[in-house]
């Protein structure tokens, strides 16, 4: 029988995710960067299958999943959160199939925005992409250091940050500084975070004003944003200061490569770029200076 693209079920996640971190480590072992990726609950899959089912897809077959793809949308943005077919099923258009049901998506939200984050090494996506209209804009670097050895700023922070919880965040407030790093509105996304245990969120100030927030995650910095480019290397200190003063052995962070403030912040603490990745949309969106995505699936 053939391969069958079908919608995602919630009892699919976990194999999905399988199908995710064996496709990311044989791909990046293959590249001399050992593995990457490790398995954990998929919960921002879960909440998005229950938010907009539309945009999580798996490649059937005959009852085994072989393929998975994932897409969510905010406002007038789609994003493609993951496109995996299991390593040695990988030759046979399965990507073409899944590809095809996820822009679908994209045109039934009538999304004006494409975009996706992806391995700036992996040309054979990349192709893929821009054949459906994604084009490279700019690499997105990991960076890190080990707590320890995180040099520390030679100046307190000028921002200061305050706690943020569910019950008393001002969605309208992250809304706005949204509208200003990315031009689009990610409330559902902040109720996520918010209500994940593991995950410290926070609203960046100077003085009295708000101007930006960001999420703390063992040692994980974003996503980050702020109103004005000229803030975010002073926020990213005070994430870094924050993150210093915990346990997690290692500190982290996606910096666009757009975002010279950050960049030149992040390598001032001793942080080194760990490997690239890379920005693909249909056309430019949002202000890349001012915001640092979580991960390739948040954004």
């Amino acid at each position: 029988m053939a391969i069958v693209c079908r919608p995602a079920r919630m009892d699919d996640l976990k194999r999905a995710d399988e199908i995710v971190v064996a496709s990311i480590n044989d791909f990046t072992e293959g590249h001399g960067f050992g593995k990457m990726a490790a398995s954990r609950p998929p919960n921002l899959q879960a909440f998005s299958l229950t938010d907009d089912p539309d945009g999580l897809w798996v490649a059937d077959d005959e009852g085994e999943i072989v393929g998975f793809a994932w897409s969510w949308i905010c406002d007038e943005l789609w994003f493609l959160a993951q496109l995996f077919v299991a390593p040695d099923r990988q030759s046979g258009g399965i990507g073409n199939q899944l590809i095809s049901k996820t822009f679908a998506h994209a045109d039934k939200r009538g999304a004006s925005i494409k975009a996706l984050i992806t391995f700036a090494f992996n040309n054979v996506s990349q192709g893929l992409y821009i054949r459906h209209g994604l084009f490279p804009r700019f690499p997105i670097y990991m960076v890190s250091a080990p707590r320890e050895r995180l040099a520390p700023s030679s100046a307190e922070p000028r921002l200061r940050l305050e706690s943020l919880a569910a019950m008393t965040a001002d969605f309208g407030e992250l809304a706005c500084v949204d509208l200003s790093a990315l031009g689009v509105s990610r409330q559902k996304h902040h109720q996520y975070l918010l209500g994940d245990s593991t995950t410290n969120g926070f609203t960046i100030h100077a003085g009295s004003e708000c101007v930006g927030y960001v999420y703390i995650s063992d040692g994980h910095i974003g996503p980050l944003a702020v109103r004005r480019p000229d803030l975010v290397g002073s926020a990213l200190a005070a994430a870094l200061s924050f993150a210093a003063r915990s346990e997690c052995p290692t500190i982290s962070a996606f910096v666009p490569g757009a975002s010279e403030p950050a960049l030149r912040v992040a390598t001032e603490h001793g942080m080194r770029l760990t490997f690239p990745m890379l920005l693909m949309s249909n056309r430019q969106f949002g202000d890349w200076v001012s915001y640092l995505p979580r991960n390739p699936g948040f954004m």
